[in-house]
């Protein structure tokens, strides 16, 4: 049995540069011995710990699907130790990858029923996950409409650039693109932040149908209302606090909202999971 301590040795294969200000980065990674990547069995919505000896390592969702294979995929932030000397890292180098660890959106549930994801920033990640897991033609048939309000802070922002265009170019999902703001004269999307482009642009809430969000605090905040107000019941708004995610495992404490602790009892919580603890996200 795997050492859940111990990390998968992986190759980096590709970095992609996501944002004009340089610092969201996607790293594909190739695991050195092929039968880790079946151990590395994962699904949309959880996260692994990227290890760097040392430096230490970081929580970071999965921004690849379980639908694709021969990598594993993150985005990452450059904003600490670790996530710097990652950033300087070149392809070809050889790190570590723990888990995968946490929680995932509750899919067998969501069989069947529409889906609203509302995601933004760089919290997108296992939300492109999920599009890609959804999208994919051996899973497509098994969900409803699928509606995404993504927003950033500037158009330069946006992760998944290419990726965005070709989604919105589908008949098959419904794609609602917002920045903060802009100067683009040729900017064709939305413009405005994430909870009043929600309320315009999603379905309205019903027994079948579901609401997946991840973003920074402030987001989810200000989301939350807009989506009772569209009248989406509290147990069909699914959340993820990823950004509260520390050891992976629970012992270190950084992570818990009262008796929860979010890297092993979560990430994803319900809303009415959430009603039952501490206001503190």
């Amino acid at each position: 049995m795997q050492n859940p301590y111990l990390p998968y040795p992986v190759r980096i294969d590709q970095i992609i540069t996501e944002t004009e200000d340089k610092n969201l980065k996607t790293f594909k990674f190739v695991f050195l011995n092929p039968q880790d990547e079946a151990k590395y069995a994962y699904k949309a919505g959880q996260f692994g710990e990227l290890s760097i000896p040392g430096k230490g390592e970081i929580p970071i969702g999965i921004a690849s699907s379980p639908v694709e294979k021969g990598f594993v995929m993150f985005t990452v932030n450059k904003a600490g130790l670790v996530t710097n000397h990652l950033h300087n890292m070149k392809v070809g180098d050889v790190m570590g990858i723990r888990g995968p660890l946490g929680n995932w959106y509750p899919w067998e549930k969501l069989e069947g029923k529409n889906i609203l994801i509302v995601g933004g920033g760089f919290a997108f990640t296992t939300l492109r996950s999920s599009i890609v897991y959804m999208l994919d033609p051996a899973n497509r048939s098994k969900f409803g409409t699928i509606d995404v309000v993504y927003g950033a802070r500037s158009p330069g922002m946006l992760l998944y650039k290419q990726e965005l265009i070709e989604w919105e170019k589908r008949d098959d999902i419904n794609m609602h693109i917002t920045v903060d703001r802009t100067d683009d004269p040729d900017w064709k999307y939305n413009v405005g932040f994430v909870p009043p482009i929600t309320e315009q642009k999603a379905p309205q809430g019903d027994e079948n149908t579901y609401a997946i969000v991840c973003g920074p605090p402030i987001m989810i905040k200000f989301t939350q209302p807009v989506l009772e107000k569209l009248g989406y019941a509290h147990d069909h708004i699914i959340m993820s606090l990823e950004n509260r995610m520390k050891c992976g495992f629970g012992m270190c404490g950084r992570c818990n909202i009262g008796k929860e602790f979010v890297c092993k009892d979560g990430p994803v919580f319900t809303l009415d999971q959430i009603n039952m603890t501490p206001r503190e996200y």
